[in-house]
């Protein structure tokens, strides 16, 4: 899912202590990192690629919102569901 405008990096890292499929972060230079658990399967880790596309392309890290609404939003938004 190609995001107008945005420019992403993804990069896959050994989550150890942690069952989260990812994150992302906003960079200073407008582009984005999204850090997906190595420790998954690739489709897994497609899955929650797209979960965090979702948030890049909803502008999410600059609403003023709770982030359990930000997450159910982003999860009811996936196609799967």
């Amino acid at each position: 899912m190609p995001i107008e405008g945005s420019d992403y990096f993804i990069y896959l890292v050994d989550f150890p202590d942690c069952r989260a499929g990812g994150m992302v972060t906003p960079n200073d230079d407008g582009t984005f990192s999204v850090y997906l658990n190595a420790r998954l399967s690739r489709g897994q880790q497609l899955t929650s690629a797209a979960h965090e596309r979702r948030h890049i392309a909803h502008d999410d890290f600059y609403r003023d919102a709770d982030i359990d609404e930000i997450e159910r939003q982003a999860d009811a938004l996936s196609p799967s569901r």
